[in-house]
């Protein structure tokens, strides 16, 4: 059997598989339960300052086996009501990361020293997602920027950092340049990719939002990119993110330099059970590679290995 356990920089994870953000964490026990199932670790929902309801429906539209578009406003109760779902989650013994998103630096830094406390393992800096008017991309689509968020947070809190980055920009290994000189500990890459959908009878968008994020097996080979990418160019570990739905997707990422990889879309296809089921089916797929652990076979299709 292959070493399933791996390590982020200072985090060390049962296995890489990591429920994503946004997906089956709007409570305490949905998080445990995807512990529970199998999962390395779980992130949190995004947190922010206050409760936010959303974005009106529809938020969702479905391409079935290939992915999902969805604009969901960063729904959240706020930084205020949501440690207690944290630690329900923690008293199942779950590893917690917690998400966060703010405006700027100084709301970022804020939100950390309030999260910190809770209990979670880290801080994943929700600097991606391509929908919310003021957060998301649009704080951390500029190398500056998210050098400043990252260095505002890291200063403020004694726990690790996680940069998520965005795929919408001209070069995503930049930004995650930028997270290294700020002092993240590690970064994550992707989030979904900027998409819309038209209602052709209606004559509008399908989502009430507009635009929304594409994720599932479509953006794979977008997240495979940055990862490779991304990899070459900066010394911290990478979470790979992006249609991550069998092992060999997940082998895919860790090839390309992936040290675990979070899973979103293929959560809400085949439920919870999802993590138990690409954690077996990795262990034989390593086995038969001839790799002894997760970690040996991190950046292997790299012409140079670090």
């Amino acid at each position: 059997m292959a070493e399933l356990s791996v390590r982020v920089g200072p985090l060390a994870l049962r296995n890489p598989f990591v429920l994503a953000s946004g997906i089956w964490g709007e409570s305490g026990e949905s998080l445990a339960g995807a512990w529970d199932a199998g999962a390395g670790a779980v992130v949190t929902k995004s947190i922010g300052s206050a409760a936010r309801p959303g974005y009106p429906n529809p938020t969702i539209e479905s391409y079935g086996d290939w992915g999902l578009l969805n604009a969901m406003g960063l729904p959240n109760p706020g930084i205020e009501e949501y440690p207690r779902e944290i630690a329900v989650a923690r008293t199942r013994g779950a590893t917690v990361i917690g998400s966060i998103f703010g405006g700027d630096a100084e709301e970022f830094a804020t939100l950390a020293r309030e999260m910190a406390p809770t209990g979670v393992v880290a801080l994943e800096l929700n600097l991606s997602c391509p929908h919310a008017e003021g957060y998301g991309t649009e704080v951390g689509s500029e190398p500056a920027d998210v050098e400043a968020i990252v260095g505002a947070v890291v200063r403020a809190v004694p726990i690790p950092v996680i940069a998520k980055i965005t795929p919408n920009t001209p070069d995503p290994a930049g930004l995650a340049e930028a997270a290294e000189r700020a002092g993240a500990a590690a970064v994550s890459a992707i989030n979904t990719i900027r998409g819309l959908a038209i209602d052709t009878e209606l004559h509008r968008p399908v989502l009430a939002h507009g635009l929304g994020g594409l994720s599932g097996p479509a953006i794979k080979p977008a997240g495979l990119a940055c990862v490779w990418q991304i990899y070459d160019r900066i010394r911290i570990p990478v979470i790979g993110i992006g249609g991550i739905s069998t092992a060999e997707d997940a082998l895919e990422y860790l090839m390309a330099g992936a040290s675990a990889v979070e899973v979103g879309t293929a959560v809400t296809q085949r439920g919870i059970r999802v993590f138990g089921e690409l954690a077996h089916d990795l262990d034989r797929r390593l086995d038969a590679l001839g790799y002894p652990s997760v970690a040996s076979a991190v950046g292997a299709a790299h012409p140079a290995r670090r």
